[in-house]
């Protein structure tokens, strides 16, 4: 740690002003944004260390990150001052002083996303956040299609190529459930860690499972042969959330 103290934040955003978390030329990523607020507050340059690097239009409830700086004034005030500083698409929820070996990234042990679907035409609140089926879709199918999806596996198939070495494909899905409250479907996926677009493109083998394009059988196929096909889309990514970060 480079002087002064740690400190662990939690923030909400909404991903569709921004060209996703991670700094970028420019100046328009979420990263870039909460970088300047704390550049006017400390009046220097500071860094931040986010959990994950969400693509552009995806939203958070739960998103952590961490920096250094010498803050002398508790927490509440901490909050206070950059959520003034904050446009509104951005609300930091909380702040605290955490140890200095923490790591935003690196202490995370699980994160939990939720993929929002609607079966039928949305309204213009709902629209912006989340993927519409005006035809619907066989929720059973997607649910049984899930089933197999779950557990510690070699996702590869899918995932999008980044160019991101790694170690390892296999991630323990804990959690890939339905859940259904009127016309609005949601995914909620829970595991270890996430390969490159793999929640998006998770609902995306789902969802070719809801319209009859794939059977259950033919995701547990695609999953097996652990390569990626074209049969696997990429859900688009408006109705992706992240909704929490895990820490030991």
């Amino acid at each position: 740690m480079s002087g002064g103290f740690r400190w662990k934040c939690v923030c909400a955003f909404d991903g569709a002003p921004f060209q996703g978390w991670q700094s970028q030329p420019g100046g328009q990523t979420v990263q870039d944004v909460i970088e300047a607020a704390l550049a006017k507050l400390f009046r220097r340059e500071v860094r931040i260390h986010g959990s994950s690097r969400t693509d552009t239009g995806v939203h958070a409830r739960g998103q952590v990150f961490h920096f250094d700086a010498e803050w002398n004034h508790g927490p509440d005030r901490l909050l206070a001052a950059l959520r003034t500083l904050l446009p509104t698409s951005i609300q930091i929820r909380s702040a605290r002083r955490v140890s200095p070996d923490f790591h935003a990234r690196l202490s995370a042990v699980g994160k939990r996303y939720r993929y929002h679907l609607f079966l039928g035409w949305p309204d213009p609140f709902a629209a912006p956040y989340c993927w519409a089926h005006p035809r619907g879709l066989d929720v059973e199918a997607m649910e049984r299609a899930a089933a197999g999806l779950a557990g510690r596996r070699d996702f590869s198939s899918f995932a999008a190529c980044s160019g991101r070495e790694m170690e390892t494909t296999v991630r323990d899905l804990r959690v890939l459930a339905l859940t259904r409250r009127g016309r609005r479907l949601v995914i909620t996926a829970e595991a270890d860690g996430f390969l490159y677009k793999m929640v998006r493109s998770l609902v995306g083998g789902l969802v070719n499972v809801g319209i009859g394009k794939l059977t259950p059988a033919d995701i547990s196929r695609i999953l097996a042969e652990n390569r990626r096909t074209a049969l696997v889309e990429t859900a688009p990514p408006q109705g992706l959330f992240l909704e929490k970060v895990f820490y030991r």
